[in-house]
Formats: structure tokens, sequence, C-alpha cells
């Protein structure tokens, strides 16, 4: 019978265990990395343990791997890792730069250079802006008044800000390769008002109590100007309606703009105008048929406080003290009061003539002169020959020649015969051009309806409050 061979019938020598393959990357991983993380695990373990005598448990931030395993047989070799999670170390931002923003006036005699260097500013900075065509341009440009916003740091220019009219402004700002500088819109809104008054003794106060600013009256008062002598004409009782445009920016009130319509009833006249705006932009008034409301001439070329001379053929000179026609009328007003041509034409004389002091005669269509006298100074603007325009200014009231008191004495001839400039009939503008004649008529329709509206309103109003 066959028996297996007992192992006691040899010789007895324990066979060695074979031990796993292990490459010499897994002891240097083991040896070189596996040490060190279990020290930094008892670390963690140590400090994170309130009490030193106790042997911290693992937690789901910080776990050991055990460096070996047994299963049956198979023995497995691993090298000891520690997995832990270090909270992340917040990230420190350098602080803003603190911009400080300067407001610099320009007065008279100053320049950009002088004020930099008074606001201890980078003058470099300046220079460099100032190559740039935009800025360049409108440096030049800079007068008394204007305002520049400057944004700096410790005197390093950020930005520049200057507005140059109600719609744009100057903006210069920082980038990566210097300064760039461009023109900016500022946009604005038109918001229509509306307003009633009635006259007691002037315009002027009438206005003031309806909430109308100086600007609105005397634009009021140069509308109707052709038809209505407001120192001598208005009526207590008088009464008008105005509609016309606030501008505002930012939502903020900035100015009043132009009358869009206004009515005047004076000594039971009506006078309506209506704004028209024509393809170049020019403005001008209308009535609803389209009939000028300026006439060729105004009235009166100057602002004054009174008539001190009628025109007169039997008027006593106040200096010769002889009989001498007055051909002309002498409106007093304060020493440099604006004159202002009364109507289109060109100037043929400018210069001292004799009893007249200071003159200026302009050449008008249809053989018409007017002449002005006792200036205190002329106008660079109305030089001789030169074309003047109704209601520029030729000169400024004064005392000189034969005048006992600053006044304007003002002349107007027909074929050099001398008229009463307040009497004689006045030849009437042009009426709307006939290509705008339709789109006028369709334009001030709403604007008419909307008079109207405003009208029935106030005299509701007023129906309301009458006992």
């Amino acid at each position: 019978m066959h028996r297996s061979s007992s192992p006691l019938l040899r010789d007895y020598k324990p066979t060695a265990a074979k031990s796993p393959r292990k490459s010499k990357a897994v002891h240097w991983f083991v040896a070189g990395l596996g040490i060190p993380l279990l020290g930094l695990t008892l670390i963690y373990t140590l400090e994170d343990s309130p009490d030193d005598s106790k042997v911290a448990s693992p937690t789901p931030e910080m776990t050991a791997i055990p460096a070996a395993s047994y299963s049956g047989d198979d023995y497995r070799a691993e090298p000891a890792i520690a997995v832990y999670t270090v909270s992340p170390v917040p990230l420190v931002l350098a602080p803003e730069p603190e911009y400080e923003i300067l407001t610099l006036k320009i007065r008279p005699g100053d320049t950009l250079d002088q004020l930099f260097r008074r606001n201890d500013l980078d003058i470099g900075n300046l220079a460099t802006i100032a190559r740039l065509d935009v800025a360049k341009t409108q440096f030049r440009k800079i007068k008394p008044g204007d305002v520049f916003e400057i944004t700096h740091v410790d005197g390093r220019l950020i930005s520049i800000y200057t507005t140059l009219n109600l719609t744009s402004a100057l903006q210069v700002e920082q980038n990566e390769t210097g300064y760039t500088a461009s023109i900016v819109e500022r946009p604005i809104e038109m918001r229509k008002r509306m307003a009633y008054g009635v006259i007691d003794t002037s315009l002027f106060e009438s206005g003031a109590a309806a909430g109308l600013s100086d600007k609105l009256i005397m634009n009021i008062a140069g509308i109707f100007a052709w038809d209505v002598d407001f120192v001598l004409d208005i009526r207590a009782g008088d009464n008008y309606y105005v509609q016309w445009e606030e501008i505002w920016q930012d939502d903020e009130f900035v100015t009043d703009g132009e009358i869009i319509i206004a009515e005047f009833n004076n000594n039971g006249r009506t006078n309506r105008a209506i704004r028209f705006i024509d393809e170049s932009g020019r403005t001008d008034y209308f009535t609803p048929d389209g009939h000028s409301v300026r006439k060729a001439f105004i009235r009166a070329p100057v602002d004054f406080t009174r008539i001190s001379s009628n025109f007169n053929p039997n008027r006593r000179h106040p200096i010769l003290n002889t009989i001498r026609a007055h051909k002309g009328v002498d409106y007093a007003a304060p020493r440099g009061t604006p004159i202002k041509a009364a109507g289109d034409g060109k100037v043929i004389f400018r210069g001292v003539k004799s009893g007249y002091g200071n003159a200026v005669i302009l050449q008008h269509g249809g053989n018409i002169t007017t002449l002005y006298a006792h200036m205190s100074k002329f106008d660079s603007k109305a030089a001789l020959s030169a074309r003047v325009r109704q209601g520029q200014t030729i000169g400024y009231v004064g005392a000189t020649g034969l005048a006992t008191a600053n006044h304007l004495h003002y002349e107007y001839r027909i074929n050099g015969v001398h008229r009463n400039p307040r009497t004689v009939d006045l030849p009437q503008a042009s009426p709307i051009a006939d290509k705008y004649r339709q789109q006028f008529l369709s334009a001030s329709a709403p604007i008419l309806e909307e008079l109207e509206q405003f009208k029935s309103t106030q005299l509701a109003s007023v129906a309301l409050t009458t006992p």
C-alpha cells in the first residue's frame, strides 16, 4: 500500500518564506514619505487633542492607511499614507488706491500749467495729455470760468472732465498705454411748460408773479416788439399765454429754452406767434396763417426807461436854446446799454458826426436809412461796410456830442426824408417760405389745440374763484 512519505523521515530544514517582490520605488516611497507623513499625522493628532494623555481618533479630515495587511496566505505590503485637509489661507488683496477729486476753475490770467503746479499735480501727465489731438484742440479754447474736474492719486492724473457746452464735454482717462481723450455727449431733455399772466402795472411784474424767469419775459417782449410797445402801449388788464421748453439734464433743471407759442392780448388786439425751425436750423416766429410776426424794422432799437424827447419839428433845443426840429426820438437809458440795429443792413458811416457825437448810419433795403447817435462806444463787429442783422448790437448808449444825459437819439429816413420812428408804417418781413408752408401749418395745428385747452382751463379756474 502506498503511503505518503512523512516529512519526519527527512532531514528537517524549514523552508524560507518567499518574500513578495518589491520594487525599489516602493522601498523609497515607504521609507521616504511614509515615515514623515505618519509623523505629520501624529503631530496634527496631538495638536488637536484636548488631552495629551489621550490618543486622537481618526477623523474624516485625517485618516491613516496601514502599512501592510494580511488576507489568508496572501501578504500585501502598502505604504502608509496620511490623508488630511488643510484650511485655505485667505487671499489678501492690495488696498484700492485712494482717489482724490479736485475742481479747478479758470480765472483771468490762469493757465492749466499754472493750476497744475499750484496744486502739486503731475506736469508730465499734463504734457502727455496736451499732445492728444482732441485735448490739444480744446485746451486752446480755455477761457475764464471754465471748470476742470481732476481725479488723481498723489498728483498722478487718473482722469480730467470739463464741460464744453450744454450737450458735450471733454473726457480724458488713463489706460494701459497712457491716456485717451474724447468728446462725450451730455444728453438733455426738453419739457413743456405753460403759463398765464395778467398785467397790472408792467410785463415784468406780471411775469414774475406768474413764475416766469427774466429770460422768458424778455423773449416774450422780443417776439411782440414789432406790434406792442411794452413801455407805452400796454394797459392794465392785458393778458398773455405762453408755452415754452425747459431744458433738463440728469433729472435737474438747467435753464429755460425757446418759446413754442405765445399769445398777447393788448387793448382788445390779439397777437399770436408760433415758433418754426427750418431745415438750416434757423428759428423764426409766424402768425397762425404763416405771416412773419417780425417787421423789417423794430420800433425801439434799445431797451429804454423812458422817451426823453419825441419826434418834434418845432422843438426848442435844450443846449442851443433855439427852435430846432427834433427829427428823431430820444430814448433815455443807462450808459453802456446795448444799441441794436433796427433792421438788416450795411454800415455806411461810423465815427464822430458833429452834434451827434459818436454815430452809426445803416443802409437798408427800400432806400431806408437809420441813424444812431450819442454812443459811448462802438461795437467791434459793426465796422464800416459790415453787414449787420436786425437786433445785432452796433454800439452802446452814451452822451457824446450835444447831449445833456445818457440817451440814444434814433432817426428813420425814407429817401432822405425824416419820418417819426414811432408812427411810420414799417414794411413787413417776408412770410414763411412756400416750401415750408404746409409743414408749418401741420406742425402748428396741435400746438394751437394745446393752447386752446390751456386757455379753457385757466378761464374755468378764474370762473371758480370769482365771487
